[in-house]
């Protein structure tokens, strides 16, 4: 499924229109040196192969209330961790939950890097264009800002607040300016050092990595 983070066009750059990737439209001006991802501290590895998961059944699963969920997400430049938000997100993180079960995370990137915005990722096509083959909606709670930490799922600019396939950013800054509109997921608890680290690797002029930012594996511990 086509994907594209979108606020309204008057909050747009040139990305004004553009449905065909998941994006956050306009990125605030970045506070940090960007660096290669070597030198941020981050492995050299190779570009993944696009999967060829983009065809998956639309789960059913849902959270459990009361239980606690997190996801382990091992990249190249180390480790962070999800807790999941099984209260306000209980279909979304099934969702998530779901794909992490069938391995559908395990080496695919983190494909756009907006320096004090977000990073995002869980593309199987890894350009931005790409989902699992269904969408899941769920309305976020109508209080949701997305802080720093905050993990929500991506969307197209026409769909209906609160749909999700894959991908998923991580908040790096501040985004008072986004509406509740993108499904929440959780929030990062441990390693957001980590996810500093990724948010300042250099990018090319399309916000993707100039050298590979991959996600070895995502799984989740429940409790």
């Amino acid at each position: 499924m086509p994907v594209a983070l979108l606020l309204a066009c008057a909050l747009m750059l040139a990305a004004c229109g553009d449905d065909e990737k998941e994006q956050p439209a306009s990125s605030p001006a970045a506070t940090e040196t960007a660096e290669p991802a070597q030198e941020a501290g981050c492995e050299k590895v190779a570009k993944p192969e696009p999967s060829d998961q983009t065809n998956l059944p639309k789960p059913t699963q849902e959270l459990k209330p009361g239980k606690t969920y997190v996801a382990r997400v091992l990249t190249n430049c180390g480790e962070f961790e999800i807790t999941l938000d099984p209260k306000r997100a209980p279909k979304t993180g099934g969702s998530f939950a779901s794909l992490v079960g069938k391995r559908f995370y395990d080496n695919l990137t983190f494909h756009r890097i907006a320096p004090g915005f977000v990073i995002q990722g869980g593309d199987p096509k890894g350009d931005g264009t790409g989902g699992p083959g269904f969408s899941v909606t769920e309305k976020p709670p109508a209080d949701l800002t997305y802080s720093k930490g905050v993990v929500a799922m991506a969307k197209t600019g026409t769909d209906p607040p609160g749909t999700s396939g894959s991908q998923f950013f991580v908040v790096t800054g501040e985004a008072p300016d986004l509406p509740p509109d993108y499904a929440l997921l959780g929030k990062v608890t441990k390693g957001m050092d980590v996810v500093d680290k990724i948010s300042v690797v250099s990018v090319g002029p399309d916000e993707a990595p100039t050298e590979p930012v991959v996600i070895r594996q995502i799984r989740i511990t429940e409790s």
